[in-house]
């Protein structure tokens, strides 16, 4: 009964079959990723992104909201749930950013492609000892871990679980509230895409 429990107690977490990733390589051309460009904070505290793919010939669908797009949280002790930020139309996101033409992230982003119908695709960092708010988004999410520490957990509901940085993909059900904190000494960094098909339903 006790591993049963254990079993279905993880069950808002994944890790995709048959698909993992060299994690060197995601390694060695994170690093030339961020000698072209800066993760950017799209306006939450101790969090920062970069935009994998963009809108075809729309500059301004890797920038501002487009980054966070639309959520809900529960922000205060009323227990009240409340929208934020804009919704976003993520089956749009199609092309791939001109500065990852020629890393290994592109073959990733390919490889995906052909498994999954994908919105956005962002690498996005989590500072060292910090958290997301207690929130919930329109779609599940797809995450590669890059760079993590044991200290880095997402939760879901009452349930927190570390991802290794393996190169395997773990798809975990962003549609239930949850949260991700960065507990180390070591920002977090992981390639996150929404997934558009929801394998939880």
């Amino acid at each position: 009964m006790n591993k049963l429990m254990a079993e279905m107690s993880f069950q808002d977490f994944y890790t995709v079959p048959d698909l993992k990733f060299d994690i060197t390589r995601l390694r060695t051309d994170l690093d030339k990723v961020l000698n072209r460009k800066k993760f950017k904070s799209p306006g939450v505290s101790h969090f920062g992104a970069i935009s994998l793919n963009r809108v075809p010939n729309d500059k301004s669908s890797t920038e501002g909201n487009n980054v966070r797009g639309k959520y809900w949280t529960i922000a205060d002790e009323t227990g009240k749930e409340v929208s934020r930020d804009i919704e976003i139309d993520e089956s749009k996101y199609t092309e791939l950013v001109p500065e990852f033409e020629d890393t290994y992230f592109k073959e990733v982003y390919e490889k995906l492609k052909t498994r999954f119908k994908l919105g956005r695709v962002r690498l996005l960092l989590k500072e060292p000892r910090s958290t997301l708010s207690w929130h919930k988004d329109p779609e599940p999410r797809l995450h590669i871990p890059i760079v993590t520490n044991k200290g880095c957990m997402m939760v879901i509901e009452n349930v927190a679980m570390h991802m290794p940085a393996d190169g395997r993909a773990t798809i975990t059900n962003n549609k239930k509230f949850h949260n991700f904190f960065n507990g180390g000494e070591q920002a977090r960094i992981h390639l996150v895409a929404c997934v558009l098909e929801d394998p939880f339903n």
